[in-house]
């Protein structure tokens, strides 16, 4: 049975979470995703969190709230359960300032959200051939 790995997914949309769900089915089988939709949320499972944690974070900057996708990612960095999480932003805008800005606040990489079902699968093969089978992650073991 292959290894579970654990992908916090930080996006307040509902249907890119069924969307990524279903694509991994066909192109990511080990990925398991863990959902939250707000700044509260992701904070909240963060401080909680115990055991091991996520292996990367999809992170996508235009969240619902007054806090955003960058204020997580500081938090992130900033907060000794995270400060190593690789985080990968999900986003809709290719706008350069964006890009600086999330690179700036600590993200390991910046892709855009695809379009379509089949670029979906796309994604996530690439997503699974660089961060399940090429790179070695921290197992990093959260204590109480």
């Amino acid at each position: 049975m292959p290894t579970k790995f654990p992908i916090l997914l930080v996006d307040d949309d509902p249907a890119i979470a069924d969307i990524l769900n279903r694509a991994a089915q066909n192109s990511f089988i080990e990925a398991s995703f863990i959902h939250v939709t707000t700044f509260e949320e992701a904070k909240q499972y963060i401080e909680d969190l115990k055991g091991r944690g996520p292996k990367i974070v999809l992170l996508d900057i235009d969240l619902k709230g007054k806090a955003d996708g960058l204020d997580f990612l500081a938090l992130l960095r900033a907060h000794p359960k995270g400060r190593t999480l690789p985080t990968v932003i999900l986003s809709a805008s290719k706008a350069p300032r964006l890009v600086e800005r999330a690179y700036a606040f600590g993200a390991s990489s910046f892709t855009s959200k695809p379009f379509s079902f089949l670029e979906w699968r796309v994604y996530l093969s690439n997503l699974r051939t660089y961060w399940y089978e090429t790179v070695t992650l921290l197992d990093v073991r959260h204590e109480e």
